[in-house]
């Protein structure tokens, strides 16, 4: 598989509390945090949820 690296661009304060917790599921608590993950298709489905969110990069 494939990694990509998954960076918090936004804040998640006002978000719902779905939202917050996929981005805490992703493995990210802080602004400007980058994790490296495997991009299975659990982890593209949370992507999408909150892409406006974060900034993705393949590596």
């Amino acid at each position: 598989m494939a990694k990509i690296k998954i960076t918090q661009v936004k804040s998640i304060i006002d978000r719902s509390e779905r939202q917050k917790r996929t981005v805490k599921a992703l493995g990210l608590s802080k602004m400007n945090q980058s994790v490296e993950v495997e991009a299975t298709p659990q982890i593209i489905g949370m992507v999408r949820k909150v892409n406006h969110l974060i900034a993705i990069e393949a590596i």
